[in-house]
């Protein structure tokens, strides 16, 4: 949606927030919050505010819908009421099924399900504050909580989204570039390989300006992937200090 009233970009070129055009927004995670959660993790992205949890592999049911060979990765992406500035209405819709879809297919990619026959791994994703790229911000968030609750994984899952405001190719838009900007491109990776594992685009780019936006994607997701490391031996550090004691 664009507003030609709205300016996203100062005159000194940086944005209106202050990042430069190539900065991503403050991030901070933290994994294992939840007692009753096989794994969980805590996510602040900007003005995102996630919580993730994963309850399995657990027997299927009905059994209709189990997989013989493997099991079923099953995301839920759900905003709360409270998220966003207009009250949302409670319950899933169109548009939390679709990301639902959408991070379920991207997890799938990295859990090694065949590990796992005939069960479900379950993997909630709260959304408790909105502030642009919740499905990214999701989706790095419920690869924690899958690793904190030892399931075994080809990679952590990672992403970042970049777009274009007034001409210029941004990284990690925020809501009102987003609201107001001319594209916004999530993207999704399993950093080891380099695996797309989520690619979506909403809005006009050209080849070029595309190319310069998945660039700018990827090398964030890696550096956000250090930060998943780094939630992760936090934790693990932890729980190793306190069985010595």
């Amino acid at each position: 949606m664009e507003n030609k009233d709205i300016k996203l970009i100062n005159e000194d070129g940086t944005r209106i927030d202050g990042r430069r055009p190539d900065e991503l927004r403050p991030i901070r995670m933290k994994v294992g919050l939840l007692e009753r959660a096989d794994g969980s993790a805590y996510l602040e992205w900007g003005g995102n505010k996630i919580l993730a949890a994963v309850y399995g592999p657990r027997e299927m049911y009905p059994k209709h819908q189990q997989d013989p060979a493997r099991a079923v990765v099953r995301a839920r992406y759900s905003m709360a009421p409270f998220s966003v500035d207009e009250r949302k209405r409670p319950g899933p819709d169109r548009r939390s099924v679709e990301l639902s879809m959408v991070i379920s297919n991207a997890l799938s990619a990295a859990v090694l399900t065949e590990e796992f026959p005939r069960t479900v791994i379950d993997v909630f994703i709260e959304v408790l504050q909105a502030d642009a790229g919740t499905r990214i911000a999701g989706l790095t968030a419920a690869s924690l909580a899958l690793a904190d609750a030892g399931i075994p994984m080809r990679d952590l899952v990672v992403g970042c989204t970049a777009g274009k405001i007034e001409g210029v190719v941004v990284l990690d838009l925020n809501k009102e570039e987003d609201n107001y900007g001319e594209a916004d491109v999530p993207l999704g990776i399993l950093p080891r390989t380099g695996e797309i594992v989520l690619f979506q685009m909403d809005g006009m780019m050209t080849e070029e300006e595309l190319c310069t936006a998945l660039d700018m994607a990827y090398n964030a997701a890696m550096e956000i992937h250090r930060m998943q490391v780094k939630a992760l031996k936090d934790v693990y550090m932890k729980e190793a200090e306190e069985g010595g004691e």
